[in-house]
């Protein structure tokens, strides 16, 4: 199998040309809930006998310690969620992933106000591992709430309640993030990549940068089983990650390649 390609076929064609355990990360948002429309009409037939599949498959070939980031959200229908995704994520650990972590990828605005419930703003961010993962760069980019002090103490409770100073550390002026992270929209005025607007479901490319950077190192493995516009293939190319992509749209391959081909030959890091 060549690295670095997008393949036009199903991603359950792709992954059964895998061996087990070949993949270091996998990044990617699939199709759920009828939200958008696809040339490939996926979404039309998208349930239970789609993705559970998928999600079995991308355990096998998910090397021990790799992680899986599931970006997705839930449609509302007749007034009520619809939970798919809690569905997934509880299958993913039917199959034997770990669910690492639920993090949230708050959206700086909305598409669709609404009437009679708070303005929906957010997506999750399933962080499933094949066992403990193997590699995590926590992003450092919190503001320290204590400013920027060199120093703090450290304490300890007493059994009797009391909190007694044990000795002082560094405090550092920013820290790792939470797991709620504030990504603006790439739409309109803060659209990056002009050709990601032919692509009905884009998601910031903030997104699956720092994941790479959180999830992986230098010349691993990335794969998104849902390629669409090619911006997880980008992310991972400019971070010197090797990828593979599946899309079962040619228009959207085409896309992903042309967009492609002015970073082929850049290696500036982030």
């Amino acid at each position: 199998m060549k690295l670095n390609k997008m393949y036009c076929e199903d991603c359950l064609e792709t992954m059964s040309r895998m061996k087990d355990n070949f993949i270091d990360l996998t990044v990617t948002s699939p199709p759920y809930d009828n939200l958008r429309t696809y040339n490939d009409n996926i979404d039309e037939t998208w349930g239970e006998d789609v993705w559970k599949p998928i999600i079995k498959e991308l355990y096998r070939v998910t090397k021990e310690g790799g992680v899986v980031v599931w970006v997705v959200g839930d449609a509302t229908i007749n007034g009520s969620e619809s939970g798919v995704s809690f569905h997934q994520a509880l299958y993913a650990k039917e199959v034997g992933f770990n669910l690492h972590d639920t993090m949230i990828y708050s959206k700086q605005g909305f598409s669709n106000p609404s009437s009679n419930r708070y303005h929906q703003v957010f997506e999750y961010m399933f962080i499933f591992s094949k066992a403990a993962p193997k590699t995590f760069n926590p992003i450092q980019d919190k503001i320290n709430n204590w400013g920027n002090t060199e120093t703090g103490n450290t304490t300890s409770r007493q059994k009797n309640g009391d909190v007694k100073e044990t000795g002082k550390r560094a405090i550092n002026r920013f820290g790792m993030r939470y797991n709620i992270w504030k990504v603006k929209n790439e739409g309109g005025f803060n659209n990056v990549d002009s050709l990601t607007k032919k692509h009905p479901a884009t998601y910031p490319q903030n997104i699956p940068k720092d994941h790479i950077k959180s999830w992986s190192n230098e010349s691993d493995l990335v794969y998104d089983p849902f390629m669409g516009s090619g911006t997880t293939a980008k992310m991972a190319h400019l971070l010197k990650r090797n990828w593979i992509g599946s899309e079962l749209s040619q228009e959207y391959v085409d896309l992903a390649n042309k967009r492609l081909e002015p970073y082929l030959n850049q290696t500036t890091l982030f």
